[in-house]
């Protein structure tokens, strides 16, 4: 009778947790979308810069150190290459879930019942062997093994390995985006260095050219020929040179400090060839076609790991809601005398026990975890999807300005040129008084601005180069 029953309320049980795993609400899904454009011109080939090691692409050996010390000394890169230890890690614990924990214990007690209860008496009247009653109090010496098991009937924990292995790889695509930004950084910092040393050469170049005419007006008031309002003039230009000379040392130590701080080392001189600006051609780079930014760039592999990620908590978000079956056992030697834990089988413990558990009422907490799980995927597509555009949108928008610059720095050029031998032929006519002095100030005044402009112009198209290198997703490898 006392067994039927049982049977019938395991019964009740099976069916309540069976109809409970088959009242899973339903989500809306999102799946992402990998569609870009089949090009980014006119022009296809899938020849492409990104491929190149950042050794290959920066040839500079000045540069070439540089990078070489942030990669090993930088502090951030290095806190990620913890953050990757930490994901490791994780996927250890959750591999160790899903496997039987065995474990080890010995103990030792002393307990005494009390006499009017049903325990006390019951020991009172037992004997352990004829004539040898129970020893009151009572000592209780035990040792052996125990294991537990959750049997991943639903893969939910193997599902949630899963997941953290995603996230493991994400951590290490973060890694390597870091490491790409860092490179183009240092480059970026690198060439600004460059084009502040040249900078700062023009200027002193331009300060010798207005001490000469400041000498030569200053000769001509002597002659009575101009007044003292051009000596006053041409003294002002000077000093404003002079004083632009110090805002660019400033800008100089604030670069070479900048890539101090992300090589991990206290302000030093950077090592630099400064006369080399002048000849440094910016690099052809090739594009190759839109579809290679999702193997190449590590933000996009990052961002898609991370979407697996989120897809996979799903499931095991949605496994919750179905019923998990333990195990769980134990074996030793139990006796309230040291000397019979060596009498066997008489002192052998062991246990077995299996348990099937599943909700049935108040499925709230449950439910908002799977609501949040499905939530944070349809975030994660968005986050991917947004990725793969943003990372076109910079190839595209370097090209653009690769291009402009090019034609920017032709016609540059060509002013610096015609403005050059202005200063010449302006000096020229107010020496034969056939100019006068505020058309010399305005023309070196032009000079040394059109110089200043070249120069950027050329940072900005090595800076083009760096930044489209790194948005094709070079510099990790």
């Amino acid at each position: 009778m006392f067994v039927n029953k049982v049977k019938n309320w395991a019964g009740i049980i099976l069916v309540a947790l069976t109809y409970t795993a088959c009242t899973v609400p339903a989500v809306v899904q999102k799946t992402e979308n990998k569609q870009v454009p089949a090009r980014y011109t006119n022009a296809q080939d899938t020849t492409n810069t990104a491929r190149l090691r950042w050794k290959e692409y920066f040839t500079d050996p000045n540069l070439a150190a540089l990078i070489d010390t942030a990669l090993q000394h930088n502090q951030e890169l290095n806190i990620t290459l913890q953050e990757i230890q930490i994901a490791r890690s994780e996927v250890r614990a959750r591999k160790g879930e899903y496997l039987p924990f065995v474990g080890a214990r010995a103990g030792a007690g002393l307990e005494k019942a009390p006499r009017y209860t049903h325990i006390g008496a019951s020991e009172a009247t037992t004997d352990i062997e004829p004539g040898k009653e129970m020893p009151e109090p009572l000592p209780d010496f035990v040792g052996g093994f125990f294991a537990r098991w959750e049997v991943d009937i639903w893969h939910k924990l193997r599902t949630a390995r899963k997941a953290a292995v995603s996230r493991y790889l994400a951590s290490v695509e973060g890694k390597n985006f870091m490491t790409t930004n860092l490179i183009a950084e240092i480059a970026n910092s690198y060439y600004e260095l460059l084009s502040l040393d040249s900078q700062l050469d023009i200027v002193r170049q331009n300060m010798e050219i207005q001490n000469n005419a400041l000498r030569i007006v200053k000769l001509q008031k002597e002659a009575t020929r101009v007044t003292e309002l051009a000596v006053r003039r041409f003294e002002a230009q000077v000093l404003n040179t002079q004083n632009r000379q110090y805002a660019i040392q400033q800008q100089i130590t604030e670069t070479e400090n900048r890539i101090n701080f992300l090589l991990g080392r206290y302000p030093q001189p950077i090592t630099r060839n400064s006369q080399s600006f002048d000849n440094l051609v910016p690099q052809v780079v090739q594009t190759g076609i839109p579809a290679q930014l999702l193997a190449n760039r590590p933000d996009i592999r990052q961002a898609e790991q991370e979407l697996t990620a989120a897809k996979l908590d799903v499931q095991v978000a949605r496994a919750n809601f179905y019923p998990s079956l333990g195990i769980s056992a134990g074996l030793g030697l139990q006796a309230f005398n040291p000397a019979y834990l060596a009498n066997f089988p008489e002192s052998l413990l062991a246990t077995l026990t299996a348990d099937v558990a599943g909700p049935l009422i108040n499925k709230n907490a449950i439910k908002a975890t799977y609501y949040s799980a499905n939530a944070q995927q349809i975030q994660a597509v968005y986050n991917y999807e947004r990725t793969i555009l943003n990372a076109y949108l910079e190839v595209a928008n370097q090209l653009s300005n690769i291009s402009n610059l090019e034609k920017s720095y032709d016609t540059k050029s060509r002013e610096v040129q015609a403005l050059t031998q202005s200063i010449d032929i302006s000096n020229r006519l107010f020496m034969s008084a056939r100019a006068d002095y505020m058309e010399v100030l305005l023309t070196q005044r032009e000079a040394l601005e059109s110089r200043f402009d070249l120069v950027e112009t050329k940072m900005q198209q090595l800076n083009a180069t760096v930044n489209i290198y790194r948005a094709l997703g070079g510099g990790w490898q």
